[in-house]
C-alpha cells in the first residue's frame, strides 16, 4: 500500500478518480476529465461522499473546459457552464453540497458578466473564473476537514482514552483529503487519545468494509470492523465513549440525512447514553429546508441488496426496498461538528444552524 489516500487528483489539465468501487482489491485510478465522466463516476459511486461529490462534479467540468477546443463568447460560455452544472446536478440527489456548489458558481458567473458584457474576451475570462473556483473548491475541503477534526476531538477532552463508532466512509475517499467523522478519529490517533476505532460494514454497499476499513489499516489506526446489527452490543458490551458519523445534508432544524442505518445508531446510542456526533462542513448545510421531512431520500438499484460482488445472495424474485439514506432527528444528536465549531442545541434543547452562521459571520459560501 504505498499509494497516497486521495479520492481524486488534479493535474496538467487532468482530472481523475480513484474508482471505489474496485476497493480494497484494486487500486485504480480514472480519467473523469469531462462533465460526461464526471456524471457516469457520481452515478455509479465510483466517486463518493457529498464533499467529494461536489469537487468531482466541478473539477470535471473545469478539465473539460481547459480542454475545450473551440471558444465561445461570453454568452455562449455563461450557456455552456450553466447548462453543464444542471446536467451534473442530476446525478445524486440527496447530498446537498452538490446544489450548493452549482448554485453559488451560477451566482458568482451572472454576477461577473455586467463587467464583462463589452469585453472581446470576455468568454475565456469567464471561463477562467469558474476554473479558478473549481480549483479552490480542491484546497478549501482539505482545510476544512483538518478543522473538523481538531473541533470533533475537543468533544472528548475529558477523556484519557476514547473508542469511537463510526458509520459508512468520511474519510480521504469522501472528501478532497483527510475526512470529517473519519477525520476527528484520525486526529484523536494522532494525539495519542484514541483507544480504538469501530466501524460498521455499512450495509447494502459495504462503504465501512470495502473503503472505511481499508483507510483505517492504511493508516495504521487500531480498528475493528463489526455487522451493522452487531452495533447495539458492541455498545453494551465494549463502553463506546461516542459515535461520530458523517452527513449528506443538515438542515435548520438539525435533522440530519447520512447513510442508511445512521439513524438506528443514534436510536441506540441514545438508549445507552452515548454521545451521537454528526461531523460535516457547512457545505452539508441546508437552510432552505425547515425539517428532515423535506429532504429527498435516493432509492438505489435492488441489486446492491441482493448481489455482493456480482454475485447474488438473495432468493429470486424477492422485493427489495434499497433507501441510500435516512433521516437522524435532531433531538438524537448531541452535537454538530463543523469547520467553524461544533453547533449545540439552545437553551429549550432545539438546534438553530442559522443563528449558529450568523454568530461566527461566516455565510455558508464554496468560496
Amino acid at each position: 500500500m504505498s499509494h497516497s489516500l486521495e479520492a481524486i487528483r488534479y493535474f496538467d489539465n487532468k482530472f481523475e478518480i480513484l474508482n471505489q468501487l474496485l476497493l480494497p482489491q484494486s487500486f485504480v485510478y480514472e480519467d473523469c476529465s469531462t462533465s460526461d465522466l464526471g456524471f457516469a463516476a457520481i452515478k455509479s459511486m465510483k466517486v463518493r461522499g457529498a464533499p467529494a461529490i461536489a469537487i468531482a462534479a466541478a473539477l470535471s467540468l473545469a478539465s473539460e473546459l481547459k480542454n475545450l477546443n473551440k471558444k465561445l463568447n461570453l454568452v455562449e460560455t455563461k450557456n455552456y457552464i450553466f447548462s453543464k452544472l444542471d446536467f451534473l446536478c442530476e446525478s445524486r440527489p440527496t447530498a446537498v453540497n452538490l446544489f450548493k456548489m452549482a448554485d453559488e458558481m451560477k451566482s458568482a458567473l451572472q454576477n461577473e458578466l455586467i463587467h464583462l458584457e463589452n469585453n472581446i474576451s470576455g468568454g475565456e475570462t469567464l471561463k477562467n473564473l469558474f476554473i479558478k473556483k473549481a480549483e479552490k473548491l480542491l484546497q478549501n475541503d482539505i482545510s476544512d476537514n483538518m478543522a473538523i477534526g481538531h473541533f470533533g476531538a475537543e468533544c472528548f477532552s475529558n477523556k484519557e482514552k476514547v473508542k469511537i463508532l463510526t458509520h459508512c466512509n468520511t474519510g480521504s475517499l469522501a472528501t478532497a483529503g483527510y475526512g470529517t467523522a473519519l477525520g476527528i478519529i484520525r486526529t484523536l490517533h494522532a494525539q495519542k487519545k484514541l483507544e480504538r476505532a469501530f466501524a460498521c460494514e455499512t450495509r447494502p454497499y459495504n462503504q465501512g468494509a470495502r473503503l472505511t476499513a481499508f483507510e483505517l489499516v492504511y493508516e495504521k489506526i487500531p480498528a475493528t470492523l463489526i455487522s451493522d446489527s452487531m452495533a447495539s452490543f458492541l455498545m453494551k458490551e465494549k463502553g463506546i465513549d461516542g459515535v461520530i458519523v458523517g452527513a449528506d445534508r443538515v438542515v435548520a432544524n438539525g435533522d440530519t440525512a447520512n447513510k442508511i442505518g445512521t439513524y438506528q445508531l443514534a436510536i441506540a446510542a441514545h438508549y445507552h447514553n452515548i454521545p451521537f456526533y454528526v461531523a460535516a462542513p457547512t457545505t452539508s448545510i441546508d437552510c432552505k429546508k425547515k425539517s428532515g421531512k423535506e429532504i429527498m431520500i435516493e432509492e438505489r438499484p435492488k441489486n446492491e441488496l441482493t448481489h455482493i460482488n456480482n454475485m447474488q445472495i438473495a432468493a429470486d424474485g424477492i422485493d427489495v426496498w434499497n433507501p441510500s439514506f435516512d433521516v437522524t432527528p435532531a433531538f438524537l444528536i448531541s452535537g454538530i461538528v463543523t469547520e467553524l465549531g461544533i453547533i449545540v442545541k439552545n437553551e429549550i434543547g432545539e438546534y438553530d444552524i442559522a443563528d449558529f452562521l450568523n454568530k461566527k459571520k461566516k455565510t455558508t459560501s464554496l468560496f
